[in-house]
């Protein structure tokens, strides 16, 4: 958990008083001046009403050319960016022909699979003349391909579950899974720091949700134990069900969750566990197995492992791996498995060539080289990022590490400075992260090298100094130790 200084947050609260006082005046001026223009059409309220619009209007646009940076090339270790102007104060962004080659520490590629693979592409290329791009229906219609059903069956033996089912986007999985699993009667306990997609599903599904604080096992078995005991809303019966939902790697802290420890919880009180391995997946493990594999946890302990193509496999779309009973209920119950069109066929050759590689199957061991490689990377990274004097999330092993900035203006201070010297990063503020919460979030790859990887440290070192984000004190530089035999 994040310790913020008194002091940092004083100046990041006044910082943000500033914004919103001057937004406000801005508009209350704004409103002058347009009285007499109307600008809905009558009868009508305005569509964009509110604080979310204040805030887009007031404090985002002043920053976007932070966000949403358009790529002219595959996001490998280095890659282009497209040049955008503005003419008006950043209110709207042209882009334009130039383009600028930057070291890539944004991108989800995990694995490096998101550029060409000698291996992938051309097994990718050879389903797309055969597939084409789309299946152009739905997996219960004409959109399920030997390719579909061979992925299915590769995940379900990858990551050590009975069955899987496929769905053609990851934010999806989460969202339409979860009121399938539970609804009314039912009681959902969320990480406070669960993604968006857990979030919308929890609230679509109908059932009680209760949230425990982050990472905490204790909390967890505390708000179990008072539930379980308080039972149903005005009623008190007993819950239909519990599910504990969780994740692999939290992607905005880096962190691995604490798995052993939550699931002996639930199997103390008998509550579901569902785990999000979206980061983790194809990233952590000794065999890129994920969190079960690097924590020593039994895939059977976990009830519903729901997993993404989009970070390790270089692909679209996700998975949730579970028992024989669970996959076929949510191919009878599931909308995005009725309604939606079916995973791209290159997209799931992608993932299956993917997959064959981690495991060796391609007849190489480029596999256990890349799996060695995103963790001797990352760890080296955020060990020299600390000693730099970063304030630098998450745990050892994890590939996603956020580096604090808190202030807002360091955010767009950090990121253009960092862009201009041929460094991409991304910026992560409010509704992403809490208000006083901004940070960098650096993603390392195993397509990075060493070389990369120093170039990175020190143009972030430079801007760091520049912009005044290095928190605690920097390791002192070690005296390489001189031989008794050379000092005589």
């Amino acid at each position: 958990m994040v310790r913020l200084p008194y002091t940092t947050a004083l100046t990041t609260l006044f910082s943000y008083g500033l914004l919103f006082a001057f937004g406000q005046l801005r508009d209350f001026f704004r409103k002058l001046i347009d009285w007499f223009k109307a600008k809905n059409v009558k009868g009508y309220a305005p569509i964009c009403l509110g604080l979310e619009d204040f805030y887009v209007r007031r404090l985002y646009l002043r920053i976007q050319d932070c966000f949403g940076r358009p790529i002219a090339s595959a996001p490998d270790s280095w890659f282009d960016v497209v040049e955008r102007t503005s003419k008006d104060s950043n209110k709207t962004l042209q882009r334009t022909s130039n383009t600028t080659r930057c070291l890539n520490l944004g991108s989800y590629n995990y694995l490096g699979f998101a550029a060409a693979d000698e291996y992938c592409t051309p097994r990718v290329i050879e389903s797309l003349k055969k597939y084409s791009a789309s299946t152009c229906s739905v997996r219960v219609d004409g959109g399920t391909t030997k390719l579909h059903t061979e992925l299915e069956e590769l995940v379900a033996r990858f990551v050590g579950k009975p069955a899987a089912i496929l769905f053609g986007m990851g934010y999806v999985t989460n969202s339409a899974i979860i009121p399938c699993l539970i609804g009314k009667g039912g009681l959902i306990i969320s990480d406070s720091l669960n993604h968006n997609s857990i979030v919308n599903g929890a609230r679509g599904s109908g059932a009680t949700v209760r949230v425990f604080q982050h990472n905490s096992p204790a909390h967890l078995e505390e708000v179990l134990r008072e539930q379980i005991a308080g039972g149903q809303p005005r009623t008190h019966r007993p819950w239909k069900k519990i599910i504990v939902i969780v994740e692999g790697i939290y992607s905005m802290e880096g962190e691995l969750c604490k798995l052993p420890e939550i699931i002996a919880v639930c199997k103390k009180y008998k509550a579901y566990t569902y785990l999000d391995e979206a980061h983790s997946i194809g990233a952590v493990g000794q065999s890129g197995r994920g969190i079960c594999e690097l924590l020593g946890v039994d895939p059977a302990d976990v009830d519903i492992m729901m997993g993404t193509f989009t970070k390790s496999f270089g692909s679209c779309g996700g998975y949730i791996a579970a028992s024989k009973e669970i996959i076929q209920h949510l191919k009878h119950s599931c909308p995005a498995h009725l309604y939606a069109t079916s995973m791209s066929p290159p997209a799931v050759q992608q993932v299956i060539s993917a997959i064959k590689v981690i495991l060796g199957e391609d007849g190489s061991n480029r596999g256990a080289q890349k799996l060695a490689r995103i963790r001797e990377n990352s760890n080296f990274f955020r060990s020299e990022l600390k000693k730099m004097g970063f304030e630098v999330l998450g745990d050892n092993d994890s590939p996603v590490m956020p580096i604090m900035l808190y202030n807002p203006a360091k955010i767009p201070a950090f990121s253009r400075e960092c862009l201009r010297q041929k460094v991409a990063v991304v910026t992560v503020a409010f509704p992403a992260t809490p208000l006083l919460l901004a940070r960098a979030r650096i993603c390392i790859s195993a397509s990075h090298t060493r070389e990369d990887l120093i170039t990175a440290l020190d143009v972030i070192s430079r801007v760091g100094d520049l912009v005044g984000i290095k928190y605690f004190p920097a390791e002192p530089p070690k005296i390489a130790e001189v031989g008794h035999d050379k000092l005589e």
